[in-house]
């Protein structure tokens, strides 16, 4: 009834095995992959100007108090110390969202005197977020990078 196995039989086996293990490993990951957005469209012009990213950051490194981040039930609340308050009150921030580059914030903020300012929870969606911010005083460049986990 059944025919002698050779070793030839054995190849066959061991390619068909080996080719639904690779199709099952293709179908699970490509099932559960998730969308990774990329960082920006315009990423070769940014990335001549990293430079003065690299120094913005440096500078910020070496202040003896830095801006604070805390999360509030109204949003994200920024707050800077009398020391490192930015030229004319204004300062830039990015809500950079890796997942999704619809939900990314972008803007330039005129804290108007105050020491802070607050990004609204309703424009927030729960997930993963790198804060990115940016401001000057006396002519020097600013930029310190938070990661949030906004639930």
């Amino acid at each position: 009834m059944f025919k002698k196995f050779t070793w030839g039989h054995g190849i066959v086996v061991a390619l068909l095995s080996f080719m639904l293990f690779i199709l099952s490993m293709i179908f699970y990951f490509s099932r559960n992959w998730q969308n990774s957005e990329m960082v920006s469209h315009n990423y070769y012009e940014e990335e001549l100007r990293y430079q003065e990213v690299i120094d913005a950051k440096n500078n910020a490194a070496q202040l003896k108090e830095q801006p604070t981040v805390t999360q509030t039930p109204q949003g994200i609340s920024v707050v800077f110390p009398v020391s490192v308050l930015p030229e004319n009150g204004k300062t830039q921030f990015e809500l950079f969202r890796t997942d999704d580059a619809n939900l990314d914030i972008k803007k330039e903020e005129d804290m108007g005197g105050k020491l802070g300012f607050t990004i609204p929870a309703k424009v927030l969606s729960s997930g993963s977020y790198t804060l990115k911010l940016r401001w000057t005083k006396n002519n020097t460049p600013y930029q310190i990078d938070y990661d949030i986990l906004w639930k």
